[in-house]
């Protein structure tokens, strides 16, 4: 079983987050939670591909100023973003200054549009990809069918840093798969939250 830990308020919590307060926070009340809303979606899954190679303890700390630059993830004003704008983001020190990553998210940004146009939504289209279950065990995998499924399928569409392993994390953050820890307080909350949630179409 996935290994857990106790807070300062006695709750259980899956032992990632025991490395810092900001983790529990994030863990306690965003990670795992089902996400519908297509900016947020957006942020996640930029995010998790700046977080490639990196700690998520990085990205965390620098969220605020991610959300700031690149306008709250909005894809309509990043997708209008050029060389120019790359050049000044590779001077920012409050974001992560790779220049793959930096025109990822540019590129994405148009991608998404398109894939608004196309599907309605950005919601609708990666709901698609919600698994019939859970893994067998919490937090033992870093890819599944699945997320190999959306990466290919993304990639098609021309997405860059959406590899299987970032797919899968982005499916942990928002809520497309419910990865707390067996033990954990929290996975009951995600599970309710799950029952609750209306899949977009």
């Amino acid at each position: 079983m996935t290994r857990t830990f106790t807070g300062p308020d006695g709750k259980a919590r899956c032992h990632w987050c025991s490395v810092t307060e900001e983790y529990i926070a994030y863990h306690d009340r965003e990670w795992g939670f089902p996400v519908a809303e297509d900016f947020r979606l957006f942020e996640k899954i930029c995010l998790e591909g700046f977080q490639s190679g990196l700690s998520w303890r990085t990205i965390l700390a620098k969220r605020e100023n991610f959300r700031k630059t690149f306008k709250g993830f909005d894809y309509n004003k990043v997708a209008r973003y050029t060389e120019k704008d790359v050049e000044r983001l590779l001077q920012d020190a409050g974001i992560v200054r790779h220049r793959g990553k930096i025109e990822a998210v540019i590129n994405n940004a148009k991608r998404a549009r398109e894939l608004v146009k196309q599907e309605g939504s950005l919601a609708a289209y990666f709901w698609r990809f919600e698994p019939a279950s859970g893994p067998a065990a919490p937090q033992t995998v870093s890819t599944t069918a699945e997320s190999v499924a959306m990466s290919k399928a993304l990639r098609k569409l021309g997405w860059k840093f959406i590899g299987p392993t970032t797919v899968y994390a982005f499916m942990q953050a928002m809520g497309m798969v419910n990865d707390h820890a067996a033990g954990c307080e929290f996975r009951k909350k995600v599970a309710a939250a799950r029952k609750k949630f209306r899949k977009p179409k």
